[in-house]
């Protein structure tokens, strides 16, 4: 575990306040798994982590195993918390899910116009990133645009489920190699998925994601194989 790494919870440290509860632990050690500061295969030091946060290790230990809930984390005896390795199986898991979530919210749409800020804005992050080469910074777009498109759905329940998945489908992109041939192709068609819905048709944006998500899985689980070796 890297010095930065312990450095940068001392400074999340202040995010805990007077309420310190193992939710909020478990919300700032999420953040750090989804952007990269801790990485699969990882294991995530109790007493260290516990100091640099300034919390209990009884506080630690329950965010701990609220994030091994959420398939983030993983407890292997005797040897302690960490961050999960997912398999070729769990990668083509996810995007069952997906699927099955993100095209029952196109399905599910009523009369156009549709709510497509957040979709709108990660097409623009997107365009940002590609331009300046920040390949990470474009996969996170796209997570941030499938987002949108469970939002349309006006479902907590859905979006915490999404948030889930996109979470643990990151640490699948974290190992991978090459992070631009993994986002890059998606980004014209996420454009197509838009002007889909801008034009009031969801059943043509629910076609257009249905192949987009099956083309996704069959990339990146080949790439993944592959990684593992």
């Amino acid at each position: 575990m890297t010095d930065n790494v312990l450095e940068e919870l001392s400074d999340d440290r202040r995010l805990l306040g007077r309420t310190s509860t193992a939710e909020r632990v478990a919300g700032i050690l999420r953040g750090r798994i989804i952007e990269g500061g801790f990485r699969p295969g990882m294991r995530l030091a109790e007493e260290e982590i516990g100091r640099a946060l300034g919390v209990s290790r009884n506080t630690l230990r329950e965010a701990f195993r609220l994030l091994t809930h959420e398939r983030l984390l993983a407890h292997e005896l005797n040897r302690g918390m960490f961050v999960r390795k997912l398999t070729v199986e769990d990668l083509e898991d996810l995007y069952r899910v997906r699927r099955l979530v993100e095209c029952a919210a196109l399905r599910q749409l009523a009369a156009p116009p549709y709510a497509l800020h957040t979709m709108d804005a990660a097409v623009t992050a997107g365009l940002s990133a590609r331009s300046e080469e920040r390949w990470r910074d474009l996969g996170t777009a796209n997570m941030h645009f499938h987002q949108g498109i469970v939002e349309l759905a006006g479902s907590p329940r859905a979006d915490d489920m999404m948030r889930g998945v996109l979470a643990e489908l990151r640490l699948v992109f974290h190992v991978m190699e090459n992070p631009r041939r993994f986002h890059e192709p998606y980004l014209p068609r996420n454009r197509e998925i838009l002007d889909a819905l801008r034009d009031g048709d969801a059943p043509g944006a629910e076609r257009l994601l249905a192949v987009y998500l099956d083309d996704s899985r069959r990339q990146l689980a080949d790439g993944y194989a592959r990684q593992l070796g």
